[in-house]
């Protein structure tokens, strides 16, 4: 066999062995970037719900305040009582009876979009916020109760609003933040009561065996 035949061979031979090295490595750092997209996508997701959670906590601590724009916008929206006196007193030339009908025909029109707004106020405040519904559970509570119970009541109270145990701790916390809820510690576990009763959270401690016992 010809020397030139021979080396052909051999070249061939090892890009045959190279190009299938470089398809192993290919396939095993596509493998990598699968895995490395997939734990991404799992923070992603992650974060995603942990905004909405805050989101959701930042409404309920701001506390309502759509029904006093709703009554600013009523009030700006509802005719000065001046302006018919100002009609009639420019419009002595005119037909008496044409202002008073084009007087009405305006009013008619914007009762009915003040009545709707009247009604949405009243429907916004209807349902409490998370914030008072936290408060006015405490204040009902005769000893300490920890973020769980607080969640697990409230949801036994209002199941309509999917309560979680992450949304009302982060909201006990901002109450006492405001001086609106007080924190104690019992251990490893935190409980919470109304800053109305103050003597509650110390009885709640006293009541805990001591380590002597």
């Amino acid at each position: 066999m010809p020397e030139s035949t021979i080396s052909t061979s051999e070249l061939a031979s090892q890009y045959i062995a190279q190009v299938s090295g470089d398809l192993e490595r290919n396939a095993k750092e596509q493998d990598r970037l699968r895995e490395e997209i997939s734990v991404l996508e799992g923070q992603l997701a992650a974060l995603r719900r942990d905004h909405t959670v805050l989101v959701n906590v930042q409404q309920a601590l701001a506390g309502p305040t759509a029904p006093a724009e709703s009554a600013a916008s009523s009030e700006s929206a509802a005719p000065s009582p001046r302006k018919p006196a100002a009609k009639a007193a420019a419009g002595k030339q005119a037909p008496a009876r044409k202002p008073p009908a084009k007087s009405n025909r305006t009013r008619g029109k914007k009762a009915p979009a003040e009545t709707t707004k009247v009604k949405d106020a009243s429907a916004k405040t209807a349902k409490p916020t998370l914030v008072e519904l936290v408060r006015s559970h405490l204040a009902a509570q005769s000893e300490p109760r920890s973020a769980a119970e607080v969640a697990t009541a409230l949801g036994e109270t209002h199941p309509e609003r999917g309560t979680k145990a992450t949304v009302v701790r982060t909201t006990l916390e901002g109450l006492v933040a405001k001086n609106l809820a007080r924190r104690t510690k019992q251990g490893s576990s935190v409980f919470y009561t109304s800053p109305d009763a103050p003597e509650q959270g110390a009885q709640a401690e006293n009541t805990q065996p001591s380590p002597a016992e």
